[in-house]
């Protein structure tokens, strides 16, 4: 037999290969891989957190230490639900999207809440949300000439930017306060160099990229002539 029955094929009539349905059912099912839904757990713990973290005016040690907790759990959920899609192959379009959608949506959270309540300045959150989303779109600018890979750089900035939002949004005094300050600054300083790398990276991109183009461009008029 090459098909199923039509019943099973939703009552059409026709018979569907064995295989496209096995395909499909494959890629419905996909959604619900254990990787979305620690980023989908990571999306519901962005309001939860902001509102943990502006309870009773946002300055109780008690309410923070619950958005830290909150905040932690997305932290560690980010470093799982890749490590899990690319391990087992779980990797799907809607992960694509809303992986780096939380990513920056919990920390562009913290970074805004704690400028607000006067935690952190607020040009620490302009240079960084400002980096961030200029990085974004630069991908988009360069991506029908490649992807730009994340560097180990980058991994360090996320890391650095994770751990000193969490210390902030601790209430924290003496000399654990001041280390958060100097993590911070070491976080901002990544912040800068590896976005300042980023750039260099799509720029060289684009030209090979676009050279690429012209000489395939040059080929073809060649064979036409």
């Amino acid at each position: 037999m090459t098909g199923v029955p039509a019943s099973a094929a939703g009552g059409t009539g026709r018979t569907v290969p064995r295989g496209k349905l096995g395909t499909a059912a494959v890629n419905q099912a996909s959604l619900w891989n254990i990787a979305n839904i620690l980023t989908m757990v990571r999306l519901v713990l962005v309001p939860a957190f902001v509102v943990l973290l502006l309870q009773d005016g946002g300055h109780d040690p008690v309410w923070r230490a619950w958005a830290w907790a909150a905040f932690a759990v997305a932290m560690i959920t980010d470093v799982f639900d890749g490590h899990l899609a690319r391990a087992y192959n779980l990797v799907t379009d809607f992960g694509k999207i809303a992986d780096p959608i939380a990513d920056k949506a919990i920390m562009a959270a913290g970074l805004i809440c704690l400028s607000s309540l006067g935690d952190l300045p607020w040009w620490v959150t302009g240079v960084i949300l400002f980096r961030e989303l200029g990085i974004t779109l630069m991908r988009f600018w360069v991506i029908r000439h490649g992807v730009i890979p994340a560097s180990r750089g980058g991994k360090m900035k996320t890391l650095a930017q994770g751990t000193a939002v969490g210390m902030y949004v601790l209430v924290l005094t003496g000399p654990l306060a001041t280390f958060r300050f100097w993590v911070m600054t070491v976080a901002v300083v990544l912040t800068v160099v590896t976005g300042l790398d980023y750039v260099r990276q799509a720029v060289v991109l684009r030209r090979r990229g676009l050279a690429a183009e012209r000489a395939d461009a040059a080929a073809k008029a060649g064979q036409r002539a």
